[in-house]
Order: structure tokens, then sequence, then C-alpha cells
């Protein structure tokens, strides 16, 4: 994985980290989309850690 990859996987990371923040801190947050969002971001973790 080269170093372009990685960037861009650590900004997808970045941009669902600010979603889930966004989502816990509604009046109502939506737990099906929060639990969409964390297992996204899961998946993008492990290929910046699998790679």
């Amino acid at each position: 994985m080269d170093q372009s990859q990685v960037a861009a996987l650590e900004s997808k990371h970045a941009q669902l980290e600010a979603l889930i923040d966004e989502e816990e801190h509604r009046p109502h947050p939506d737990d099906i989309r929060l639990h969409e969002l964390k297992k996204e971001k899961l998946k993008v973790k492990d290929e910046m850690v699998g790679h």
C-alpha cells in the first residue's frame, strides 16, 4: 500500500469519526446509522493496519 492509499484511508477514517461524533450529539441519535458508521470505521482501520 502506497502513501496516497494510506492517506485516503486516514481521511475516510477521520470523516467517519466526524459523522459518528455529529450523530452522537444530535438530540435523537439514529442507533442504526451509528452502528453502520462505526462498523465502516472499523473496516477502514483494519485496512490501514492490515496493509
